[in-house]
Parts: structure tokens; C-alpha cells; sequence
């Protein structure tokens, strides 16, 4: 059926229109005539709003045809004097409108509707650089208008799907994930996946999600889950099965707990006895492996028979008593009863009259004499042992007195290593005259005629922590006290050189605020020295910065653990950004909560107003000893006002973020930018913090004084990069290598002591050889550095070296010891490297250099892993291999999940580049025979210079 160039008839092309052109002249001079005479009505032929145009009440609709079904496109329209379509441009033949006009009751206009139909082969013959289109035209006495435009398609819906899901074996818990592209079709097929041949509805299973790219995703495999799993494509045409998948979830055996040991088999003698256990916990399901090892224990077992016992043959009979009596005994030995055998039956001793009844007692016959003279005898011995043993105790408390009083006037400055085992002797305050006192309590007074002996240890704690130590409270001399101290071990009372001294009131016994100087008090000055642990002054942050473009690349902030991953890609082409990152080293911003603890520094990240196409990997090392057990780890990220919202917990599966928990660090990758820091909530008791012990001593030593200054800090590189600042700021040097101690959070405090001072060469002022930090000070120390000083005093200036040892425990923990062996003269000492300078000397790389997989090898892994493969050797299986078990549902939503996880690799190995582990994976899953480990330098310099060159560099 062909189109017309105009919609005319009678084969002339004569239009139609031409009495509707007379007529609007007819409508122009009526108006002129309106001018002159505006009584004149029009006609009534003419409609009551001549200069309308036409509205659209119903436009052409985009239609499919189905098989070789005409369709049909209707257009209506007010006020429409006439309507014809036009198709591809051209008009359609007035012969092939179908027309219908009415009245509009309410507005009095004129309505027409007219539609057309449009066949397959019209379509089949149209080829144009669009599809196939008609569009409605309206005429009114004022003009035309014009409908939108309705495309016509052929609908179809190809036989073969592009990928059909492929059957799997999973273990319990696993991530299954199911893929199906469905045909090729107009218009587009839409998915649904049947299981056993019954639709899945995932709205109702939050397990399940059918929205990634028409993909099954099962997040948590269960046993319920194993059945025949079929991709349905439809649209307007037909519908398309494809193959069905059979998914097996099993379940490997596990035993059981073990029974207890049976009796032994026999009663008396050598037998065995056995235990056993099932396969049951769980039982091997769907093909899962049977447990390995034995089901059945056998051990021998000795049954001890039983023994009667035996009388021996009886005694001699004894000489004859006082009373006329002589016995004799037997014992049940012969053999005596063991094993549950009876004891002997009858008496073990007898006794008869040695006289035959002619033994006498004071001129009389025995059997005559009275009871009562027998027991005065008898009590008259009894007084006479209790006055001698009165006699001996009096004399022995006499004997310990006069030994306690020669014992009296040993020194104090004797150190040993008695300290190791914690032992704490007795302290005697002792007030020499009246009207003096020591309080241990502000509401204790003191007696003033007897001395007070304080039994244990007592360590003085941080004066910040207790109100007991402020300048009111205890240990605050007055001028005539006399304190004798009896135990080597005393710790953070200070005193002058002498252990006997007599002092004046001090306002202020311990310091407060910060140590700037780690300045000592000299010999002879008789104010009481007293050290306690104190915070070191702090920056307020370590920053960096570098500029990052579409290659993408590192930042690292040296010596602190903490660096930024930007993948390639990540920024978009010819864009460019000037991106930093920055260590908070003041007072944390975030406050913790109840038991909560922060692990790690805050570090932020930025600009915040950055947007990545994909995840960057940021690196923060944390001091907890890892373990799901023990520790609750969190997430942390500070909102625009300052609050700190929980982003995710790191045991939990999430699609926002990831993070991957290394014994010293915490990988996370992310999709944008801000402040992050991890926090842990101790599940029990054995949670440990990681903290990292290290001593230093004084550069120059111009006097016979020399301090010592030990720390503790949580073990992450950025802690102790701080102390280490502070020190070199002061002139400090580290003595010995810094080591780990493990603490608990058992409430228990720590003890830091010095010990094995060499006594003629060295002397430690008295009452300073140990002190102790409360536990709350140790657990939550991330706020400032702690340290403990020691000063120590030489007997002559020609003492050079310096002999000791540090013992850092806590009550009930823990225990490590730094050997202190160095030389006080700068020129005889030799250095200890703070750190190992792998990365400090560039902290931003840009480019391929800063990855350690070449790009070109990179894009066949990501190539190779991201298809499905149907023995299951994908990225999930890349994932198991670099120790990712753990919410692969975060990769499954990404664009190309093997190059997620190998920015995670990326991130993880940014020192050691350990290519040769990858490709033992590579090699282990048999996708690829790449190794990279035998790259050359010159490869790996070919194909950055290859890739470069490809990206116009």
C-alpha cells in the first residue's frame, strides 16, 4: 500500500483542503466586517472558537507487531476540521484513514478521531537510520498541530539464551551465585528464575537477590536451597526457557563430642576400656566428606585386685605398768588391705594383770584404790608442761625482737631481681615524736605513740587518676617525719639519698602536667623526688599529600602503617586531584562509649567532595590482638557536625564497604572520603591490646645523674613515631630494641621496675626502683604517650657504662624484659634504628610504578576470573586463595570483582610485593600458567611503557 505525497484524492492530487481555505477567507472578511458594524454575529456554520487549534485528546502509541498482526495507531483530536497521519515523513493515503467524527456535548467543538494500520512488511520494507514512526497532523480554522511521534518495532525473542546458569556444589553457608543472560529480543525479556519449577520471589527471602545484570545471587547457602534452579525470559512474543542448574548444597561431617571411658573389661587384672564418638555433628549431607580419623579409642587398663588384710603375729608382752598391766599389739600388714579389700577382723591389742591380781597401790589392793587420787597425780604433770611452755614462747618473742632491732638499719639501695616474682616486703612508718603524722586516708588519724606497719605493695598511681594523690592527700612528709624502709622493692615515694631523712611540708609532693624536660632533682636538695608517669607533648597531625590522575596510585604517610590506594580507573580521564591524608596526633575527637576502645589513630582522607568509580583500599594499623573471640571491632567514620557513626562491624557482611582485619593492620575499601578509625568492645576478659615497650636514656650525661624514660603505647607505627619525635626533640636515645607485651583487659594494673643495678657502680634514687600505672590509664592510652622515668646516679664520674634490666609485667599477664647495656658517652654509644626507611622516601607514587602487578598481566586476571566458569574457578575461587572468605556478596556487586580483590592484594602487600604467593594461587586454581614471579625488570618496564602509550601518556 503506498504512500501519497499529499493527502488528496481522486487520483489528481487535487487537496482536499481547498474549501477549508475558503472558508477561513470567508471567517477574514467577516472580521473586517466586525470592525465596521460590531453588532454583526457570525454565522452559525462557523464553530463558537474559530481561532483554536487542535488538542490531542488520545495520541499514536509506540507499538510492537507480533508474528504477521497488523497494528493499529489512532489519534483523536478538538477542534479538528481534518487528520491525517504521516509516516517516515511521508503522508499516508487518505484511502487507508479510517475517520469518525462527533460533537463535544460540554464544549460544543467538533472532535475527530481517525486511525490507521500499519502491517509487517511496511516495517520489513522501511530502512532508514531510525525505526519505523507515524505521527498524527490536525487542522483547525486556525491552524495545525502535531501528535508525538509513535515508533513501530517488530517484536521478537530469539530461541538461545546467551548464558544459561551452570549446576554447583557448594558447602553450607556458601555463596552461591547463578548467572543468566537472557535472548536477544524487542522489546527487551524480562527475568525470573524458577526453582523446582516454582517462581522465586526474593522480596520475601532477604537471603536471595535477583537484581544484579538478571543474576540468582544466594548469599548464605542452606540446605533448603539445593534443588533445580531454570532462567524464564518472556516479553510480548514468547517465552524462553533455559537450561535448568542443579545446585547441591552439602554439608561436610563433623564428630561428635567423645564419650566418656568405658569400665574396664575385666574385674581384676589387665583389660582396656574404650570411647567413642559419631559423625553426627554434623552428619555428611549431599555428598559433603565423611570425618576424618577414628570413631572408636581403645586404651589398656590394669583392674588392681582387692586385698584382704592380714593380722601380723602379736607383740611381746610390754613390762609391767604401774597399774599392774602389761600389753601387747598386732598390726593388719600381713598383707595390709589395698585395693577395697576388708580390713582385718578383731583387736589389734590386748592387755591383762601382770600379777595375777597381788599388785598393790598405797598399802592397798589394786582393785580397791579410788579413781580420783589417779587423776590429781595426773594433773599436777599437766600444770607442770603448760608452765614450761609458757617459759619457752617468753623467751622466743624476746629472741625475735632483739634480731628484728639488729636488723633495723640496713640501706635501701639494693636492687635485685627479686622484683620478677612481685614479692613486696613489709613498710614500717614510724613517728619519732608527737603531733606528727603519715595518713594513708584523709579520714584516718594517726596514732602517735606506736609505729604502723604497712604490709604489700604500694605502688603509687598516676596522680591524674586519684584524688589520693593530689596536693591535700597522702604521702606529703611534714617536717618531722622518719620513714625507715626494710625492702629493697619500694615504688613512687620519693625520698632523698638517705632511706632516713627528715623533711619540711611541700605544697605540692606530685608533679602535674606535662614533663617538657624529664628534668631529675639533684642529690643534695631536700625536697622529696617523686616520679610518676606523665604525658609527652603532641602534635596535632601528620599530613601528606599528592596529586592523582586516572592512573590512579599510592599514598603513604612514612613510619605510621597509614596509606591510601587509588586504583586505576578510580578517577575519571583528564580529570586530575589533589588528594591528602592526615594523622590525628591531639585529643581524640571520638569519645568512647561504655567499654569501648580505640584501637587505631583517626585518619581522614580527602577532599570529601570526591567521587571514585571505584573502591579505594585505606590501610590503618590497629593494636588489638585479633581474634573474633574476644574483640568486637567497628568502623567508625565522623560526620560533617562532628559525630561518629558506626559504618559497619567488621565480622558483618555488607555492600557499602569492606573491611579485612590483619593482625597489625585493617584494610577497608571504600566509595568516599572522610575520617575513619576502629574501635573494639572486649567480649571477655582475654581481649589483648598490643602495646609496644621501649626505654631511652640521655644523649649527654654532664652530671652523675642519668634518667632513664620507658614507655608504653599502643603498638601501631604512628604511636610510636610520636615518641620517637619527642625523643630526638629531647635529645633521648633508644637503649634497646623495642618489644611486644600483651595486655589484658582483666582490670589488672601494670608494674614497670628497674633491676640488677650494678651496687658499686650505680644507685637508684630510694623508693623509685618500681611504679605502677593503673589499668583504665594503660587500656585507654591511645589519648597521650605514657612514660615512666627513672633516675639513677653514679658514685664517680669515671663510671662510663650502664648495666640493667626493665621489667614491664602486668598483675596476673604478661611479662617482658629489656636488657639496658650502653655506654653514657655519646662517642662509645651505638645507635638503634628507630625505623626501617622502606617508605619514607617516597610518599606518593602515581602511575604503574606504584602497583606491583603489571597492568597488562593485571587485565588477563580480571579477564580470566570475572566469567563464570562452571567447575567454579572464578573470583570467588581467586578470592579463597588470597584468605577472602568473608562477604563475597560485596564483589559479587561490582563491576569487575577480580580487580576489587586485587587492589585488596595491592593494598595488603605494599612492602613485600610478594608476586610469588599470587602466582602459587594462579597456578593452584589452573586458569593461568602466568607466573610472575620470573618477571623481568625490562618486562615490567615494557608494559608500564606499553600501557602508557596506549593512554596517550
Amino acid at each position: 500500500m503506498g504512500r501519497a505525497a499529499a493527502p488528496g484524492g481522486g487520483g489528481g492530487g487535487t487537496p482536499r483542503w481547498l474549501p477549508w481555505l475558503g472558508l477561513c477567507f470567508w471567517a477574514a472578511g467577516a472580521a473586517a466586517a466586525r470592525g465596521t458594524d460590531n453588532s454583526e454575529v457570525l454565522p452559525e456554520s462557523i464553530p463558537s472558537a474559530p481561532g483554536t487549534l487542535p488538542h490531542f485528546i488520545e495520541e499514536p502509541d509506540d507499538a510492537y507487531i507480533i508474528k504477521s498482526n497488523p497494528i493499529a495507531l489512532r489519534c483523536k483530536a478538538r477542534p479538528a476540521m481534518q487528520i491525517f497521519f504521516k509516516c517516515n515523513g511521508e503522508w499516508v493515503h487518505q484511502n487507508e484513514h479510517v475517520s469518525e467524527e462527533s460533537l463535544d456535548e460540554s464544549s460544543g467543538l467538533k472532535v475527530r478521531e481517525v486511525f490507521i494500520n500499519v502491517t509487517r512488511q511496511q516495517v520489513e520494507d522501511f530502512h532508514g537510520p531510525e525505526d519505523y514512526w507515524c505521527q498524527c497532523v490536525a487542522w483547525s480554522h486556525l491552524g495545525t498541530s502535531k501528535s508525538r511521534k509513535a515508533s513501530v518495532r517488530i517484536a521478537y525473542l530469539r530461541k538461545n539464551f546467551e548464558q544459561d546458569p551452570q549446576g554447583r556444589e557448594v558447602p553450607i553457608e556458601g555463596m552461591i551465585v547463578l548467572h543468566c543472560r537472557p535472548p536477544e529480543g524487542v522489546p527487551a525479556a524480562e527475568v525470573e528464575w524458577l526453582k523446582n519449577e516454582e517462581p522465586i520471589d526474593s522480596e520475601q527471602d532477604e537471603n536471595i537477590d535477583t537484581r544484579a545484570d538478571h543474576n540468582l545471587i544466594i548469599r548464605q547457602a542452606r540446605l533448603s536451597d539445593s534443588g533445580n534452579y531454570t532462567c524464564m525470559a518472556a516479553n510480548i512474543v514468547a517465552k524462553r526457557r533455559s537450561l535448568s542448574a542443579t545446585v547441591v548444597v552439602y554439608v561436610n561431617g563433623g564428630w561428635s563430642s567423645w564419650t566418656e571411658w568405658s569400665a574396664c573389661n575385666v574385674r581384676c587384672g589387665r583389660g582396656w576400656q574404650k570411647r567413642s564418638r559419631t559423625c553426627t555433628n554434623p552428619a555428611p549431607l549431599n555428598g559433603g566428606a565423611f570425618c576424618e580419623g577414628m570413631s572408636v579409642q581403645k586404651i589398656t587398663c590394669t583392674s588392681l585386685c582387692p586385698v584382704d588384710g592380714s593380722w601380723e603375729v602379736w607383740s611381746e608382752w610390754s613390762v609391767c605398768s604401774p597399774e599392774c598391766e602389761h600389753l601387747r599389739i598386732r598390726e593388719c600388714t600381713a598383707p595390709a588391705p589395698r585395693n577395697g579389700g576388708k580390713f582385718c577382723e578383731g583387736l589389734s591389742q590386748e592387755s591383762e594383770n601382770c600379777t595375777d591380781g597381788l599388785c598393790i597401790l598405797d598399802k592397798k589392793p589394786l582393785h580397791e584404790i579410788k579413781p580420783q587420787s589417779i587423776e590429781s597425780a595426773s594433773d599436777i604433770a599437766l600444770y607442770s608442761g603448760l608452765g614450761a611452755a609458757v617459759v619457752a614462747v617468753a623467751v622466743l618473742v624476746i629472741g625475735v625482737t632483739l634480731y628484728r632491732r639488729s636488723q633495723s638499719d640496713y640501706g635501701v639501695d639494693v636492687i635485685d631481681s627479686s622484683a620478677l616474682t612481685g614479692g613486696f616486703q613489709t613498710f614500717n612508718f614510724k613517728t619519732v615524736r608527737q603531733g606528727n603524722s603519715l595518713l594513708l586516708n584523709s579520714a584516718m588519724q594517726p596514732d602517735l605513740t606506736v609505729s604502723r606497719t604497712y604490709s604489700g605493695p604500694i605502688c603509687l598511681q598516676d596522680p591524674l587518676d586519684k584524688e589520693l594523690m593530689t596536693e591535700s592527700s597522702l604521702f606529703n612528709p611534714l617536717s618531722d617525719i622518719k620513714v625507715k624502709v626494710q625492702s629493697s622493692f619500694m615504688v613512687s615515694l620519693g625520698v632523698s639519698e638517705r632511706a632516713e631523712y627528715h623533711g619540711k611540708n611541700h605544697s605540692r609532693t606530685f608533679p602535674h602536667g606535662n614533663n617538657h624536660s624529664f628534668s631529675t632533682m639533684h642529690p643534695r636538695n631536700k625536697m622529696p623526688y617523686i616520679q610518676n608517669l606523665s604525658s609527652l607533648p603532641t602534635r596535632t597531625e601528620l599530613r601528606t599529600t599528592g596529586v592523582f590522575g586516572h592512573l590512579g596510585g599510592r599514598l603513604v604517610m612514612p613510619n605510621t602503617g597509614v596509606s591510601l590506594l587509588i586504583p586505576h580507573g578510580a578517577i575519571p580521564e583528564e580529570n586530575s586531584w589533589e588528594i591528602y591524608m592526615s594523622i590525628n596526633q591531639g585529643e581524640p575527637s571520638l569519645q568512647s562509649d561504655g567499654s569501648e576502645v580505640l584501637l587505631s589513630p583517626e585518619v581522614t582522607c580527602g577532599p570529601p567532595d570526591m567521587i571514585v568509580t571505584t573502591p579505594f583500599a585505606l590501610t590503618i594499623p590497629h593494636c588489638a590482638d585479633v581474634s573474633s573471640e574476644h574483640w568486637n571491632i567497628h568502623l567508625k567514620k565522623r560526620t560533617q557536625q562532628g559525630k561518629w557513626e558506626e559504618v559497619m562491624s567488621v565480622e558483618d557482611e555488607s555492600t557499602s564497604c569492606y573491611c579485612l582485619l590483619d593482625p597489625f593492620a585493617c584494610h577497608v575499601l571504600l566509595d568516599s572520603f572522610g575520617t575513619y578509625a576502629l574501635t573494639g568492645e572486649p567480649i571477655t576478659d582475654c581481649a589483648v591490646k598490643q602495646l609496644k615497650v621501649a626505654v631511652f636514656g640521655c644523649m649527654s650525661c654532664n652530671s652523675l645523674d642519668y634518667n632513664l624514660r620507658v614507655y608504653c603505647v599502643d603498638n601501631t607505627p604512628c604511636a610510636f613515631q610520636e615518641v620517637v619525635s619527642d625523643e630526638r626533640h629531647q635529645g633521648g636515645q633508644l637503649l634497646e630494641e623495642p618489644k611486644l607485651l600483651h595486655f589484658k583487659g582483666n582490670t589488672f594494673s601494670l608494674q614497670i621496675s628497674v633491676l640488677d643495678i650494678p651496687p658499686f657502680l650505680w644507685r637508684i634514687k630510694p623508693f623509685t626502683a618500681c611504679q605502677e600505672v593503673p589499668f583504665s590509664r594503660v587500656w585507654c592510652s591511645n589519648r597521650q604517650p605514657l612514660h615512666c622515668a627513672f633516675s639513677l646516679e653514679r658514685y664517680t664520674p669515671t663510671t662510663t657504662q650502664l648495666s640493667c634490666k626493665i621489667c614491664i609485667r602486668q598483675l596476673k599477664g604478661h611479662e617482658q624484659i629489656l636488657q639496658v647495656q650502653t655506654s653514657i658517652l655519646e662517642s662509645e654509644r651505638e645507635a638503634i634504628t628507630f625505623f626501617a626507611q622502606e617508605d619514607s622516601t617516597f610518599p606518593a607514587q602515581t602511575g604503574p610504578k606504584a602497583f606491583k602487578i603489571p597492568y597488562s598481566i593485571r587485565q588477563r586476571i580480571c579477564a580470566t576470573f570475572d566469567t563464570p566458569n562452571a567447575k567454579g574457578k572464578d573470583w570467588q575461587m581467586l578470592a579463597q586463595k588470597n584468605s577472602i572468605n568473608r562477604n563475597l556478596s560485596y564483589f559479587a556487586t561490582q563491576s569487575s570483582p577480580s580487580a576489587v580483590i586485587l587492589n585488596l592484594w595491592e593494598a595488603r602487600h605494599q612492602h613485600d610485593g610478594d608476586l610469588d604467593s599470587l602466582a602459587c594461587a594462579l597456578e593452584e586454581i589452573g586458569r593461568t600458567h602466568t607466573k610472575l614471579s620470573n618477571i623481568s625488570e625490562s618486562q615490567l618496564d615494557e608494559a608500564d611503557f606499553n600501557y602508557s602509550r596506549q593512554n596517550g601518556l
